[in-house]
């Protein structure tokens, strides 16, 4: 499949956002996955490794953003680059909703550092 549509995306709520997954092996990739964002107004991070690299695109409003040791405010139009095994967190903390277009390759898999849950998103398989 090569459109694919926010019809027929699939949508995933967890941590108070909502992933809208477009592009996984469930759509015909055999490579990369890619999807939708949509974090509510004060979603606050949850920080988690993953198995991974990951790259955000802001495509609307302004994330916190920490990557092991460095925060900072990812804008709409900035792209952050996050390692695979660094420790990572997002958060909206900003009254508006903001959203962010992500990429990584499949079989990307999370660990919650607050709990150790191993998590698979079904976005990234």
């Amino acid at each position: 499949m090569t459109h694919l549509t926010t019809t027929n995306a699939r949508r995933f709520d967890i941590h108070g956002v909502e992933f809208t997954s477009f592009v996984s092996s469930s759509t015909g990739s055999t490579s990369l996955a890619a999807w939708r964002a949509d974090f509510r107004p004060w979603t606050p991070g949850h920080a988690h490794t993953m198995s991974r690299e990951e790259v955000l695109y802001v495509v609307d409003g302004v994330l916190d953003v920490e990557i092991d040791e460095e925060g900072f405010a990812a804008v709409a139009g900035d792209a952050v680059l996050v390692p695979a095994g660094a420790t990572f967190r997002v958060s909206n903390n900003s009254g508006r909703p903001a959203c962010a277009w992500v990429t990584t390759t499949l079989g990307m898999t999370a660990t919650m550092l607050d709990s150790g849950a191993h998590l698979v998103p079904p976005w990234a398989q």
